[in-house]
């Protein structure tokens, strides 16, 4: 029996309240070496989005972990800020539930020092609709809901681009914002956050969902998305993430050699059968 443990918004005081003991504590604080001295021995806690990446590490757990000498515990949480802050601050060891344009961004933003260790897989973003068949069923004066964060709407808004339904300015970068639209071609758009898009369906014409999110939804990325992201050259790669100085950890390692193995490429391919992708190698 797996024990995960959900998190949820509640927890956010903590995590805010952990991360300023944190910032300041330093590494001669005798505490903080006999916890690192003792770390080999203690679980490692990851905290991670439920579908798939709790998923994959649940497999991992279940199947690998033991074998590998590696005590794992997964916690899910059910946004993008938290998993950050609670890595950031020590409440988690690692996460696993973001790419690094979101990473990039969240870093710049939050003051954080959160690295990239390995990637994992690839969830393609798609454009779904409860009414609409086809992408050129989408006409001026029908609303296209996307999420609000700056990176996966400007991914949102790149994948509109590329399917002839808007125009973006020359050159802009995977950071576009609405206002970076030279022609919208008579489409409004809902600006939601990323989680709550799927709940959105029945509310708009079309809407830009996460993989992960989809998946959650009961929807098949590569069978129910009028049009899905390409997985060659794409750089949202979801990956193992930690504090800076934490990429060494014995267990951050042993569990970054068992996400990119065999087994778990295999894992993947079988049970979302092209909804996530493999994309395993060194996260830059």
């Amino acid at each position: 029996m797996r024990k995960n443990i959900k998190l949820t918004a509640g927890i956010a005081a903590t995590a805010a309240l952990a991360l300023g003991l944190t910032a300041c504590g330093t590494s001669s604080d005798p505490s903080s070496a006999k916890d690192s001295a003792g770390a080999a021995d203690k679980p490692l806690v990851v905290a991670a989005s439920p579908t798939p990446h709790a998923d994959i590490l649940n497999f991992v757990k279940d199947n690998l972990a033991e074998k590998a000498g590696l005590k794992l515990e997964v916690k899910e949480f059910t946004d993008y800020v938290l998993p950050n802050t609670a890595t950031q601050s020590g409440q988690v060891d690692a996460n696993f539930f973001q790419h690094k344009p979101y990473l990039d961004d969240f870093n710049k933003k939050n003051k954080t020092t959160i690295v990239p260790v390995v990637n994992v897989h690839l969830e393609p973003l798609g454009l779904y609709s409860k009414s609409l068949k086809s992408v050129k069923d989408i006409k001026a004066g029908q609303t296209i809901a996307v999420p609000n964060d700056t990176t996966n709407e400007g991914r949102s808004l790149h994948l509109l681009a590329e399917n002839g339904l808007i125009t973006l300015k020359d050159g802009v970068g995977t950071d576009a914002k609405l206002s970076d639209i030279t022609d919208k071609k008579g489409l409004e758009f809902k600006e939601l956050e990323a989680a709550t898009v799927p709940r959105a369906l029945n509310d708009v014409d079309a809407a830009v969902i996460n993989g992960n999110y989809a998946i959650e939804a009961k929807l098949s990325p590569a069978k129910d998305a009028l049009v899905l992201e390409k997985a060659e050259g794409n750089p949202y790669a979801n990956f193992l993430a930690v504090k800076a100085g934490n990429e060494k950890d014995a267990r951050v390692q042993k569990l970054a050699k068992l996400l990119n193995s065999p087994e778990v490429k295999k894992y993947i391919e079988d049970t979302y059968k092209g909804s996530v992708i493999p994309a395993f190698g060194a996260a830059k």
